[in-house]
C-alpha cells in the first residue's frame, strides 16, 4: 500500500509537470506570434510614413515646378510687352 500512495503520487507530479510544460510552450508560442504580428504592423507603419514621405516631397518638388514655370511665363510676359512698347 506504501509502494501505491507513493507511486500515485509520482504520477500526479509527473502528470502536473507534464501540463506545466506544455503550458509555457503554448505561452511561449502565443508570444511569438504576438511578436510577430506587432513587427508586421511596425513594418507596414514604416512602409507606409517612407511613402507618405515621398509623396509630399514630389508634391513639393512639383509645386515649386509649378511655381518656376509660372514665374518664367510671368517673365516671359514682361519681356513681351516691354518689346511692343
Amino acid at each position: 500500500m506504501l509502494m501505491s500512495v507513493k507511486s500515485r503520487a509520482e504520477e500526479q507530479f509527473a502528470a502536473t509537470q507534464k501540463k506545466a510544460r506544455l503550458a509555457m510552450k503554448e505561452k511561449e508560442i502565443e508570444q511569438r506570434e504576438r511578436a510577430e504580428h506587432i513587427a508586421k504592423l511596425r513594418a507596414l507603419r514604416l512602409a507606409k510614413e517612407a511613402a507618405d514621405k515621398e509623396a509630399a516631397e514630389k508634391a513639393e518638388a512639383d509645386k515649386a515646378a509649378a511655381k518656376k514655370a509660372l514665374a518664367r511665363k510671368a517673365a516671359a510676359r514682361k519681356a513681351a510687352a516691354r518689346k511692343k512698347k
